[in-house]
């Protein structure tokens, strides 16, 4: 019988890392990264970009933190592979606003008091924008439903649900 005995933890010689060239369009900015085709869109943004706004939280699609904007839709960064995306316009929270003018719903999360430890808020802002933009929020009730899938350990929803409202109601308005 022969044993087959596992190699150590770790990353494995460089020789056996299959890598491909890939090139995203994250915030505005072509990126050519050399990455393994394995390598998700969220490992890609933080580990190869230095974009940490974007949360690794569960690593399996279940707490909505790694979530961002692919072609203005919410996507779970964790759960899509970075080669997917080379035609698509990825947006994640840094891409939304700046420190001298912050997104509206940057500022409505302020305003709202919408975070308390603040993991979180960066899918959560990234989802609230992209239901904004699929059109699918006109109610508190759609917006509770459609946010379900970003979870706030600190309870912070009240002011989540507040702060996404007020940005829709303004939407709304516009265009009416």
């Amino acid at each position: 019988m022969s044993q087959v005995t596992q190699a150590p933890l770790g990353h494995p010689p460089g020789s056996l890392v299959a890598t491909q060239p890939v090139s995203l369009t994250i915030n505005g900015q072509t990126h050519s990264l050399q990455i393994a085709p394995w390598t998700t869109l969220l490992d890609a943004l933080r580990e190869y970009l230095d974009l940490t706004g974007t949360k690794k939280g569960c690593d399996h699609g279940q707490c909505g933190a790694c979530t961002v904007l692919v072609d203005g839709k919410r996507i779970n960064a964790c759960l899509s592979l970075a080669v997917m995306h080379e035609d698509s316009d990825i947006t994640t929270i840094e891409g939304l606003g700046t420190a001298e003018k912050l997104h509206p719903l940057q500022q409505a999360f302020i305003d709202h008091d919408a975070f308390q430890c603040g993991y979180c808020t960066p899918g959560q802002i990234c989802s609230a924008q992209g239901l904004i933009n699929e059109g699918k929020a006109k109610t508190e009730a759609d917006v509770r439903e459609l946010m379900s899938g970003n979870v706030c350990r600190c309870g912070a929803y009240v002011g989540i649900l507040n702060a996404v409202m007020e940005v829709v109601g303004k939407e709304l308005k516009i265009e009416n």
